[in-house]
């Protein structure tokens, strides 16, 4: 569903924008901005402000305008747009205050700490008018949207798997994490899926570990099978400890479809294999033609910056994206429960928190209007993939 928000007229100038967020993500982030010509960077605003400054220092800016407070530099420096780059504990205040200045975001996933704060969000885009997006940074490559146009030549799809393993030594706060892998990493694979196969979660069942040599103190590998919208599964298969023959940060994709596979190891073009007789005039072998989404960050601040000139809804509109998010907490809780657990009933659950939750009026009026019987679906999320249970 295109929900629409407030658009910027294109007047032949970048659009400008203020980076909240002066850690490690948000420099990476200050690097596309920098190498963008759709956008200019106006500020950096973070509660330390040495760190902000030492931020600008580091792009060759050291006389950039700071702040701690992200609508008044936004003000300040005539800011048409924020970048939200802090940790998810931030999220949901950060672009709260920022859509409530009438300004619209981009933020880095997931869309808040909770699904609770993330449809508080997706009331408050709605109050506010503005667009607020979520970068599911993987999406943009170009190899997963080649085998997403393989996949089409299948036929009807029925299985797709990721596997997912590497062996990092961050150190700091993952290391700490009680859901390391599932939190701070499978929503990626969780959120492709949902690309790969044009379908939303249904249900999900999960198993939760830590391999005795685990550096993690958190469970740093789960197996989850999701039953999908349309019928399909998807199985992730991971491991944060699991040395030798790694996979790539992608992950390595099987999917299965009715008239044949497609195989991707996330760093090489996908290849597809196909039972299906040729009927049409193209040459066996032949590729479809994909258009390019860009690379990751700089993928999504583009698109971000053309849906705010046209109006097209972007992928990772809030909406839409805090199903990618609601796989992740389902996993979790179901690798805690030992059980299936329906997303529909997190949701609805995620629901009722918000509810209770909300301080802001107008906000909790939207959230109101939602409900049928006090009750909640994922279908008013938007998606017409999803049914109503």
């Amino acid at each position: 569903m295109n929900r629409p928000f407030a658009t910027i007229e294109e007047n032949g100038s970048p659009l400008k924008v203020v980076v909240v967020g002066a850690g490690a993500m948000g420099r990476a982030w200050l690097g596309a901005v920098e190498a963008s010509p759709l956008v200019e960077l106006g500020g950096i605003v973070d509660l330390d402000l040495a760190a902000a400054r030492a931020s600008a220092a580091s792009i060759g800016k050291p006389d950039l305008p700071v702040g701690a407070g992200t609508a008044e530099l936004a003000s300040d420096v005539g800011a048409q747009a924020v970048i939200n780059v802090t940790v998810p504990g931030a999220h949901h205040p950060v672009t709260t205050e920022a859509l409530f200045a009438g300004l619209p975001v981009l933020g880095e996933k997931p869309v808040a700490a909770t699904v609770a704060q993330g449809l508080s969000l997706a009331a408050a885009a709605e109050v506010t008018g503005q667009l607020f997006m979520v970068s599911q940074s993987r999406r943009y490559n170009a190899q997963l949207f080649a085998a997403k146009a393989q996949a089409a030549g299948l036929g009807r799809l029925g299985i797709l798997s990721a596997d997912f393993f590497k062996a990092p030594h961050f150190g700091g706060f993952r290391d700490q994490m009680d859901h390391p892998l599932l939190l701070d990493m499978a929503i990626h694979q969780f959120d492709m899926a949902r690309f790969l196969l044009d379908a939303d979660p249904v249900s999900v069942f999960c198993e939760e570990f830590n391999p005795p040599w685990s550096w993690y103190r958190g469970d740093a590998a789960a197996v989850a099978s999701f039953e999908m919208s349309c019928g399909q599964r998807f199985i992730f298969n991971g491991s944060w400890c699991s040395p030798g023959h790694e996979t790539s940060w992608n992950g390595a994709w099987r999917l299965g479809g009715e008239h044949g596979t497609v195989l991707w190891d996330g760093e090489n073009p996908p290849t597809s294999e196909s039972s299906q007789v040729r009927t049409d005039a193209g040459a066996a072998g032949e590729q479809p033609a994909v258009a390019d989404p860009g690379a990751e960050v700089h993928g999504s601040l583009r698109e971000f910056v053309l849906a705010l000139r046209t109006g097209a809804a972007p992928m990772g509109q809030v909406h839409d994206n805090i199903l990618s998010l609601a796989m992740v907490e389902a996993a979790i809780e179901s690798a805690a429960s030992g059980r299936r657990v329906r997303i529909d009933d997190l949701l609805r659950r995620s629901y009722d928190r918000a509810v209770l939750d909300e301080r802001r009026p107008d906000v909790a009026a939207v959230l109101a209007s939602w409900s049928v019987d006090g009750s909640f679906s994922a279908a008013r999320l938007g998606s017409a993939r999803l049914p109503i249970h």
